[in-house]
């Protein structure tokens, strides 16, 4: 059962959240962060991406970006950019992005939990990516960013985020991507009792967005603990800052493809290939977007077509045979484009749905790529019974917004 617990979380005075509070460290480039930061010393990427304090073209990596992530921390919690609560809170944090808004709970979890499969994950890692952010941790000895974590809709949950946002949020803002950003303390004891026992009885956590910070998270909380010859299990370094998320309130947002050439082919000989397997019906010039399951939209030539997967093509009742980014990685990625390892093969490149078709329209249009392709989005409870298999998902499958604001709390392991 899913152990969290409240914690002293440190985070920034109301007059200055939206001076600290910035997007997620992976979102953006070293130079985009140091350009989002001119000027403000309080913003927190001097925390998270501290490259920004050096000269242009210092690596991320460079030890010396460690260690001013923790001269950062500690003089923003020397002038009170940062302040810790005296006592131990949840929190409800409220996210509205076109008009709909999803609640998570502000947690600590347990990294054992993580390490035990109770906080189950649907992606690979990469052992670099896990190994800097552990540094990151290790140096401030903090959490400074959430990872996002689902958990299956309960009642009584939905009724706590319900009653503590009645009341009146601690912080409420509009960054500037037009997203709002809502938080409440939950001081009430019984209340965080509640939350405490409801989570008991939750027998997993997804992880949703932020893998390499979980297991980062995750295996610094482990090397603590096994160093520690009088651990009790209760001590901060056991657990990590966590937003969760009720599952129905999560929308995942198509991930689409874009791909420099046609391995060869003509488009007319592409095209023939496509209705082995496929459907394929041409649209026109009009924007096209799928409408349902095994159903694509291609971009080729100034004209979209509609691609619907022939009966026989997919397996509805292999968790993984049935994503539509198998089925296109198959049966057009691998099988007609030669394009065998998404992860490494320079010829193609993935475009969140946030962005739109147009940016797969313009990516095309503009020369740099041959066609695009979009896909249905994956379903929050195709990628829990990806988890519940105990598989892993396809390479950029999944899209999530809005991404967590950074910054508006912070878990100590001290």
């Amino acid at each position: 059962m899913a152990n969290v617990k409240p914690f002293r979380g440190i985070r920034p005075p109301k007059d200055l959240v939206t001076k600290v509070a910035s997007r997620p460290y992976d979102v953006l480039s070293s130079e985009e962060a140091r350009e989002e930061a001119a000027g403000n010393p309080m913003s927190l990427y001097h925390i998270i991406k501290p490259e920004i304090d050096f000269p242009q073209g210092t690596s991320e990596h460079d030890p010396r970006v460690y260690e001013r992530a923790l001269e950062n921390f500690t003089l923003f919690k020397e002038n009170k950019w940062l302040v810790q609560d005296e006592k131990e809170h949840y929190y409800i944090y409220a996210q509205t992005m076109d008009g709909r808004t999803q609640y998570g709970i502000v947690v600590a979890a347990d990294v054992f939990d993580y390490i035990n499969g109770k906080i189950k994950k649907h992606e690979l890692t990469r052992r670099e990516k896990e190994e800097d952010r552990m540094k990151h941790i290790r140096i401030t000895n903090a959490n400074i960013e959430p990872v996002f974590l689902a958990f299956p809709d309960n009642p009584v949950l939905a009724e706590v985020i319900e009653t503590v946002s009645a009341g009146a949020p601690e912080y409420d803002f509009t960054s500037d991507d037009g997203i709002g950003h809502t938080l409440w303390v939950v001081r009430d004891e019984r209340t965080i009792s509640v939350i405490t026992e409801e989570f008991a009885k939750i027998p997993y956590l997804y992880i949703a967005d932020g893998h390499h910070r979980t297991a980062a998270a995750a295996h610094v909380g482990e090397e603590k603990a096994f160093a520690d010859s009088g651990r009790t299990g209760t001590e901060e370094y056991n657990f990590l800052l966590a937003v969760c998320f009720p599952q129905s309130h999560l929308k995942v947002m198509d991930y689409n493809r874009v791909v420099t050439d046609l391995n060869g082919l003509t488009s007319e000989e592409f095209l023939g290939r496509l209705e082995e397997n496929f459907a394929v019906e041409k649209i026109g010039a009009e924007e096209y977007r799928p409408k349902k399951m095994h159903e694509f939209s291609l971009y080729l030539d100034g004209t979209w077509y509609k691609l619907t997967a022939l009966p026989g093509t997919y397996d509805d009742s292999d968790p993984i045979g049935v994503l539509d980014v198998s089925i296109s990685s198959n049966l057009i990625l691998r099988d007609i484009l030669g394009i065998t390892d998404l992860r490494t093969d320079h010829r193609i490149d993935f475009v969140g749905g946030i962005r739109g078709l147009g940016e797969l329209k313009w990516r095309v249009d503009s020369g740099e790529m041959k066609l695009a392709l979009a896909i249905y989005p994956v379903s929050m409870q195709q990628i829990i019974n990806i988890a519940d298999t105990g598989n892993i998902m396809p390479p950029k499958a999944t899209w999530f917004e809005p991404k967590l604001r950074s910054g508006l709390v912070i878990h100590s392991l001290l």
